[in-house]
């Protein structure tokens, strides 16, 4: 199941005040909790769910800067942001948009404030088992206050209000994609519908209520600010801060020299007086960082995909082998960060074709070429490459993974 979680980052959360950040209110999604902003720690709980797919973020138009300079988490499954409308539920109307313009629209969708970065992988995992049952669920709390109904400007009691079947509305909010679309575009034109449950309310959905965790609450004032502070810093005191789940694979290949006027190396065919015999092409770079980004995803190695007693990989161009590693990295939602490529040999000489070298591992795997590094160096006249027999390569790959560890 493909599921989106919509985090609504445009308000202006003009009741909170305080901080200024160049001469401008910051408003409260960008405000620190204690080493980083309520934005990061509400993205990261979504990010981080096995269950959640895509993380979008709407924001305000004003405030492009302000969420590139927040967002401290791992990038996987984190998509461009959304700007905003006049309200909320225009902003919202924009997200539903947005996700419907994907390759691969989703199946389900979460809606959640930026403002609540307590909210649980409980709470998201009961919400999406709530959605999955009826469509449509709410976290939500019973309201456990005595209620007081004012009678006038005097601020005096009119009535005790039963507060018997009466809940607090909370986010997220979860959805079946296609109905919370139909509905906010429905709705389109009103502006007394206060939450997504509301607007799909008006549409005749049926929408359930999932008791979650009271700490789920919002942001709004300076005395939450302080509140989700202190417990911030509490909850960083009572554990070790979680690390970016980041793995380093290594890969190491060898192929000898035969007869022939070519070697393929890095994915470049290079004249030279002999040839690398293997196989498939033999182009020992490519092998080994193959075989670092399976060692890095725990994914076997490149024999037992590409196994030499299978007659389809004869001579096979090894750019194919790379590009199948960089495929099953981005389904496990896992970001290449940097390949580290060392060819060790006495011949042909490497530095007049790294940056070629460079240039094309980046085509093969789509990473920025400043994450790639090609180098050279010779076994001074020792073992195998130094009697000119062959060519060996080491590889390293660093993957981050979505989440963080303990």
């Amino acid at each position: 199941m493909n599921v989106a979680a919509l985090i609504m980052a445009a308000g202006r959360g003009t009741r909170l005040g305080g901080e200024r950040v160049g001469g401008d209110r910051r408003p409260k999604q960008y405000r620190d909790l204690g080493g980083r902003t309520v934005l990061a720690a509400t993205v990261e709980q979504f990010a981080r769910h096995a269950d959640i797919t895509t993380v979008t973020v709407v924001i305000h138009a004003d405030d492009t800067a302000l969420y590139r300079d927040a967002l401290d988490v791992p990038q996987c499954k984190v998509t461009p942001p959304v700007t905003g409308g006049a309200t909320r539920q225009a902003s919202v109307r924009n997200g539903l948009e947005a996700l419907a313009a994907f390759e691969t629209v989703p199946d389900v969708v979460l809606i959640h404030d930026a403002a609540r970065p307590f909210v649980t992988d409980d709470d998201i995992t009961k919400v999406l088992a709530g959605v999955e049952e009826t469509g449509a669920a709410i976290a939500a709390c019973p309201l456990a206050d005595t209620l007081k109904q004012q009678a006038n400007s005097d601020e005096v009691v009119e009535t005790t209000v039963d507060r018997g079947g009466l809940w607090r509305a909370l986010t997220p909010q979860g959805f079946h994609f296609d109905a919370i679309r139909a509905a906010h575009l429905s709705a389109a034109e009103r502006d007394d519908l206060t939450d997504d449950a509301a607007v799909a309310e008006a549409e005749g959905l049926k929408v359930r209520l999932i008791a979650t965790s009271s700490d789920n609450f919002k942001i709004t004032t300076a005395d939450d600010l302080a509140r989700a502070r202190k417990r911030f810093s509490e909850d960083a005191l009572g554990a070790q801060p979680p690390l970016p789940d980041v793995r380093v694979g290594q890969g190491f290949d060898v192929h000898k020299f035969g007869p022939g006027d070519h070697v393929w190396l890095a994915g470049l065919r290079i004249p030279h007086s002999h040839a690398l015999v293997g196989h498939s092409d033999a182009d020992v770079g490519l092998h080994a960082l193959t075989d670092a980004i399976f060692g890095a995803l725990g994914d076997g190695d490149i024999g037992s995909h590409f196994p030499p007693s299978d007659d389809q990989w004869k001579g096979a161009a090894s750019d194919q082998f790379l590009a199948y590693a960089v495929a099953r990295a981005h389904e496990r939602q896992a970001q290449i960060t940097q390949l580290d490529l060392t060819l060790v040999c006495e011949a042909p000489k490497i530095g007049p074709h790294r940056d070629a070298m460079r240039a094309r591992i980046a085509e093969i795997t789509g990473i920025d070429v400043s994450r790639i590094a090609v180098k050279a160096t010779t076994s001074e006249g020792l073992g195998f490459p130094g009697r000119r027999e062959g060519i060996a390569a080491l590889a390293s790959a660093t993957l981050v993974f979505p989440g963080r560890i303990t």
